[in-house]
This record gives structure tokens, C-alpha cells and sequence, in this order.
């Protein structure tokens, strides 16, 4: 269906891709998985033809189509909503400007009418009297309501343009469908919708996205980019994480003979494969782990950071209490007659359909803005530490090394002690020395974490703490959040990071908000709260 030959691509020294030869069969959906900067969206884009490697080819089957998430948002702005959508289909489209241009031709002529003919033979077998409809679904599917559809693209915000881009990658069918972070502004409603719509998508997809629930759902295969090589893995991402997790602790386990390690890979195959027999995919079309062997489990060369938040003391009886705190900027009411108390042992997130709403309340929590009105009071004993969405600020001083950067946190000033919680953040030898003005974003909020655990707080507030973050320090910054022992409150579009550390849910609307001690799951799956979320927006 889809291959590449010796594809091999060099900046200076640094080799992202060594003659690297796979191929993407029909019928399956592959999450391409890589450290930052591996090259997963140079490799889609090669694929699409979008950029050139220095050495190999791409081969698309003769005859099929592919399809690709557009990234420029403005590239469509001229053109109406469903205009766009329709231009996925380029062929299809360019049939109907054809037709068009000759139907309005004054000396239409016998030629004309020949051709004319030949095109509407083509346009109805490529089912073109149905494309409007079929886009006019898609739109409505994925969130656009049929009143915005003949409007320009311009004229819509930008969260709703990236659901039409997302529109116009599905519409058509297309033989291979490639989508770079296509779940990036969705709401859990249009992912929900797009897991069932790539379910059920008979072709081949190619993903890139760092949200683990959604490649657990939808992915057949893992492609992994390491060493400059492509390695395919059958499974989804857990799969790939945990049994490479376990390749690597038999690896390092000289002790354990042959075939003590074989029957323990077996025995891990089959609990995920009945896991996996009870999930959303095995009930469509796609079987996840139908084709597992024990050679498809090796051990990953990834490195995982380590993140380990301690408390310098436990929480009191007192936490915090939050009491009809209201808050509007620009005259949109964003937090309406807020109240709740933090308890132990509460790991909160707050949810809501504008992203200023959670991150207003976080920053009126740090004492970064005033509400309008309202009551917060903190206990005595309570140490609360912050990791902002926007972090900036932090950055835009003076420029500095990394080390003097934390050392400016920190009470205790010894460099190796300031090297070792770098260090645990992936920060070692020279690039301790790296300057803070230059840092990407996933280093920046590295670094953050590095602040964070400096401060050994027992009451910890993240903002998109996944934003920038490779899936290597999402995992661990997972699984070190769900063993705190202290209380957190957070907000996340990724779906496993809010299901696997909330134990209680706020919603926060404009007329006000909806407080459940239940999983993030089990909240947004009960239609009796389907039915309150309405009042409070």
C-alpha cells in the first residue's frame, strides 16, 4: 500500500533517518512513536511529499489516494467551510471546477458538451452528487453545526478550524490517511467522535499524537523511529510501553534463565490480550493483538526521566477552601459563585469548555491575579507548588545556565545538589550549561518539573502539564503524580494523565459548575450529568 526504500535524511552530523525501508499495509493504523526529535513529523511529511529526504523513495500504490492533516490554519482562509472540506477530495474537486467553468461558457459548444459528459460520468462514480451531504456530515459530526458551514474559514475561531481541517483529511475515503497531532483543541466529545470514525475506517492511517488514551484506542501497530531506523511492533501504545518496560527488566536480569523469561512474555501477552478482548477496538473492526509473538517484545532504548515529588511535611486538617469565587475577563464571565474544599487524599481535576476558565482559577490560586470576588483560604500547613501553562515569565530574565536558573529556587545552593535534580530531568554534563533563553518548550517544562520538586510541597497545581512533553516524560510524569501521596489539582486534555490520578471532577461553567467525587470515566459517561451541564453553561 504504502512503503519507503532507503529513505535517509542528514542535518550537518546529526542523522534522523538511515536508509530506512517499511511498509504500511492496508487496513491497519499505525502511531508513530519517537523521542523529541526523532523525526516523527519529518517522516510523515517525506511521506506526504511535503519535504524531500536526501536519499531513498516513497511508493504509493498505483491509484490510491492519500490524505493529510493540513497545519497551515490559514492556508483555507478565503475559501467557504464546506468548499473546504470538499477540497480534501483534490480529484473530485478539480472534476467540479471543470464542469463548472464549462457550464458557464457563453459559446458552449458541441466539444464542450462531449467533455462535460465525460466529466459527469466521472463525477457520479466518484459518487460526486453525495460529496456535499457527506461533507455537510462530517462537519456536523465533528462539531460544526450546519449554520457555520458556508461561511468562510476565516470567520471561525481557531478551534473550530481545526476541526474542519480535520473534516477535510477524512472526507473521500482516502486509501492512507496521515494525521499529525490531530487531537490537539478537540474536546473529549470530537475525540470520542474521530476514535469511532478511525474504528470503523476500512484504509490505512498513519498518527502522530502524544495522547496515549487515543492510541490505545484506535492504533493496530506501533511504529517506533530509533537510531535513525523505523521498527513496526504489532499492539497499541500500552503495549509497546509495558512490554518494552519488561524486555528491558529481563534484559538486565542475568539470573533468570531462557524460558523462565519466554513463559513470563507469554503470560504478559495473554492478561493484555484478554484486556484488550473487553476494549472499544475489539469490538469493531480491528482485532489489536491478533498477530503478537513473543519476538515482537524488545526492550526500548528510550530514557525516562525521574520525577519523584516529596513533601517536607504532611498536609494538616485544613487545606484549602474556595467560597463563591467569581471572575470575567474581557466581560466573559469565565468562573461563576465557585465553592469547594479540599480534603485529603483529593487529586482534582477542573474541566470546563473554555480553557481560560481552568487556567484563570489556577492563576487566582497562585496569587498570580485577584478574582472579583470571593473567599480563598489555605491552610496553615499547606506548601503549594505551581506549573503554569504559560511559563514564560520564568525565562525572560536575564539569560542564565541551567544550573543558576534552579539554583535561584532552591534554599540549598551546592551545585551537585542542584545537578542531580536537573540530572533527573535528562539534563546532564554539558547540557547543564545550556542557557535558559534557548530551551524548547518540552525543556522548558522540564525544568519547571525540576522547580517543582525543589519545593517539596504537599498541594501540588498543574496547568497542561503534558503541553511539549515527549510521551516518555508524560508516562513517568503519570505514574509519579498517581503515587503522590499529597493532594493535587490539575487540568489535562490527556485523557489516561486525567483518568488514572483524579478521583473527583469540577466543571466549571459560566453559570456555574458541577463538583462529582467519582473517576474522570465514570463523569463523563454519566448522562445524568449530561443533563446538568447544561444549566451551568
Amino acid at each position: 500500500m504504502l512503503s519507503t526504500q532507503n529513505i535517509s535524511l542528514q542535518y550537518g552530523k546529526r542523522v534522523l533517518f538511515d536508509e530506512v525501508n517499511v511498509t504500511f499495509k492496508e487496513g491497519n493504523c499505525y502511531g508513530i512513536i519517537g523521542a523529541n526529535g526523532a523525526g516523527k513529523s519529518t517522516f510523515l511529511k517525506i511521506l506526504a511529499g511535503d519535504m524531500d529526504a536526501n536519499k531513498g523513495s516513497v511508493q504509493l500504490e498505483k491509484g490510491k489516494r492519500m490524505a493529510v492533516l493540513k497545519q497551515n490554519h490559514f492556508e483555507f482562509d478565503e475559501v467557504s467551510v464546506i468548499n473546504t472540506v470538499l477540497m480534501g477530495h483534490q480529484k473530485l474537486w478539480n472534476i467540479m471546477q471543470e464542469k463548472d467553468a464549462i457550464y458557464m461558457k457563453e459559446d458552449f459548444s458541441e466539444k464542450d458538451g462531449i467533455k462535460a459528459s465525460e466529466l459527469e460520468a466521472e463525477f457520479a462514480e466518484m459518487d460526486g452528487w453525495n460529496a456535499e451531504s457527506s461533507a455537510a456530515n462530517l462537519l456536523s459530526g465533528i462539531g460544526i453545526p450546519e449554520s457555520e458551514h458556508y461561511k468562510m474559514l476565516k470567520e471561525l475561531d481557531g478551534n473550530q478550524k481545526v476541526r474542519v481541517l480535520l473534516a477535510q483529511a477524512l472526507f473521500g475515503n482516502p486509501d492512507v490517511l496521515i494525521l499529525d497531532e490531530p487531537t490537539n483543541d478537540l474536546d473529549i466529545q470530537t475525540v470520542t467522535w474521530l476514535e469511532d470514525f478511525l474504528l470503523d475506517f476500512k484504509n490505512t492511517v498513519l498518527i502522530v499524537s502524544h495522547d496515549r488514551h487515543f492510541l490505545d484506542t484506535v492504533v493496530t501497530h506501533i511504529a517506533d523511529i530509533d537510531f535513525g531506523k523505523i521498527s513496526l511492533y504489532s499492539g497499541n501504545y500500552s503495549f509497546w510501553y509495558e512490554s518494552s518496560q519488561l524486555a528491558l527488566k529481563q534484559k538486565l536480569n542475568a539470573n533468570k534463565k531462557g524460558e523462565e523469561k519466554i513463559k513470563e512474555l507469554q503470560a504478559f501477552i495473554d492478561r493484555f490480550s484478554a484486556n484488550a478482548s473487553k476494549s472499544k477496538q475489539a469490538t469493531a473492526r480491528k482485532k489489536m493483538l491478533d498477530k503478537i509473538n513473543i519476538e515482537d517484545i524488545k526492550p526500548s532504548s528510550r530514557k525516562y526521566p525521574g520525577i519523584i515529588f516529596k513533601q517536607a511535611r504532611d498536609a494538616g486538617k485544613e487545606i484549602l477552601s474556595v467560597r463563591h469565587l467569581n471572575y470575567s475577563q474581557n466581560d466573559d464571565v469565565l468562573i461563576h459563585n465557585l465553592s469547594f474544599n479540599v480534603h485529603h487524599d483529593d487529586k482534582i481535576t477542573f474541566i470546563s469548555k473554555n480553557s481560560l476558565a481552568t487556567s484563570a482559577l489556577f492563576k487566582i490560586l497562585a496569587g498570580e491575579i485577584k478574582p472579583d470576588s470571593g473567599v480563598i483560604e489555605w491552610g496553615q500547613t499547606i506548601t503549594a507548588s505551581y506549573l503554569p501553562n504559560e511559563n514564560e515569565s520564568y525565562f525572560s530574565t536575564e539569560p542564565m545556565n541551567l544550573i543558576d536558573w534552579l539554583r535561584q529556587y532552591s534554599t540549598e545552593k551546592d551545585e551537585s545538589y542542584i545537578r542531580g535534580f536537573l540530572g533527573k530531568m535528562l539534563f546532564s554534563g554539558e547540557e547543564t550549561f545550556k542557557m535558559s533563553n534557548v530551551l524548547s518548550g518540552g525543556e522548558k517544562v522540564r525544568c519547571m518539573l525540576s522547580r517543582m520538586m525543589l519545593t517539596e510541597a504537599n498541594l501540588l497545581m498543574l496547568d497542561e502539564p503534558t503541553n511539549h512533553l515527549d510521551l516518555e516524560t508524560i508516562t513517568t510524569l503519570n505514574n509519579s503524580l498517581i503515587n503522590f501521596s499529597g493532594n493535587i489539582l490539575f487540568t489535562s486534555r490527556d485523557h489516561t494523565f486525567t483518568q488514572t490520578i483524579a478521583n473527583r471532577v469540577i466543571e466549571i461553567g459560566s453559570k456555574g459548575f458541577l463538583d462529582k467525587l467519582k473517576s474522570f470515566d465514570d463523569y463523563i459517561e454519566d448522562k445524568e450529568i449530561g443533563l446538568q451541564r447544561g444549566k451551568i453553561y
